[in-house]
This record gives C-alpha cells, structure tokens and sequence, in this order.
C-alpha cells in the first residue's frame, strides 16, 4: 500500500503503538507471543502454544501500519518461518468463534425452575476467504481487510478509530483468544500399515 500520510506522523503513532506494547511484553511472552520484528510499517509476531509440553508454534502475524492511523493496518496469519501469508488451504487455525443461536425447541419437555434453555451453538470462522487459493483476512473491525471489503461498507474505519480498534495488543488478543487458548494437547495419530510379511526360516 502507497504511503499517503505525512510518514513522520504515521511513524509516530507506530512507534508509540510498539512502545505500548514494549511495556507488557514480558506477559505477552509467558502467554506465547513472540515480537520477531518492529519495523516500520511492520509488526511481525509468532504465536506460540506455550501450555503444551514441548510448545507448538501455532502461526505468525504480519501487521502493516501504512498511513496509521488514517487508515486501519492490515493483519495476514503468515508462515512464521518465511511471511509468506497463509492460503486459505493451508491455514493453521480458522480462528473459530462459538456463535450462541436460537433456544432449542423441546416440545412437551418442562424444565426445573431457573434452568437455563439449550440453545444452539454454531461457529464462525474470523478468518475469512472465498476461494481455497485465496489469502484470507481477519473479519474483525480494526482491519484494513476488513473495512476495505463490500459487505463492510457501512462499518467505517472512523467509527473504531478511537476505540484503538488497531492497536497491536488488541489485535493479538484475537489471536490468542481464538486460535491459542483452545489448543489443549497435540493430536496424535498412530497409523499401522502392513508393508509386507515377516519370514522367519525356511523349514528343511
């Protein structure tokens, strides 16, 4: 993206956004994230399942803070290892959020006083994309994908701006809350294939 805002004004607000984080980034760290890099216009993080034992690194993020705060920053999951943004078919985490729905019909069901009605859950990925060879974008206000898409039109970039809809820490938490905190334990598979016969001697 081409940098229209004056580059000293928007070099400011990063480097005071990096700052902020500065100050917290020893929690930041116990909880898995990594800042590999903070150079402007860019923030890139690596996430990290640190109640798993070994770790698991999870995904990377790449923010992009051209013309910040103007504009929103961009936010792509990347390879942690390359930056190379994740294609659809190939992402870690969809980044899944559990969507409370409509109270469970039961007809001629009668519940105790004061218990709660089923309802039903659905969950929706934040990670958002059409095709598989598409890169997706996080569908989160504070996102320049986000505000930058069709269906988004009628949610401006001013009506977060003061909220710190973009700021590092908040975008991460995302991250963290959706695609972090739900890994509990690796998910091992142990396959048996038979590849042929064990042959002992051959009996005289």
């Amino acid at each position: 993206m081409e940098q229209y805002v004056d580059p000293d004004v928007s070099r400011r607000k990063f480097e005071r956004e990096v700052a902020d984080y500065r100050l917290h980034e020893r929690e930041y760290r116990r909880r898995g994230w990594l800042l590999l890099r903070a150079e402007f216009p860019e923030v890139m993080v690596v996430f990290v399942a640190a109640n798993l034992k070994p770790p698991a690194i999870v995904t990377g993020a790449l923010l992009d803070y051209t013309n910040y705060d103007a504009a929103p920053p961009s936010f792509l999951l990347v390879n942690p290892l390359t930056e190379e943004p994740y294609k659809a078919s190939d992402l870690p985490t969809w980044l899944k959020r559990q969507v409370p729905g409509p109270a469970f019909p039961i007809e001629g069901l009668a519940l105790p006083p004061g218990a709660a009605i089923p309802r039903i859950v659905s969950e929706q990925p934040l990670m958002q994309w059409y095709d598989a060879d598409d890169v997706p974008f996080l569908c989160v206000a504070g996102v320049r994908e986000y505000h930058e898409h069709p269906a988004h039109s009628g949610d401006h970039w001013e009506q977060h701006r003061r909220a710190g809809a973009g700021r590092i820490a908040r975008l991460l938490e995302v991250v963290d809350t959706y695609g972090l905190r739900p890994i509990t334990d690796y998910n091992l598979q142990l396959k048996i294939e038979v590849v042929g016969f064990a042959q002992g001697q051959t009996p005289e």
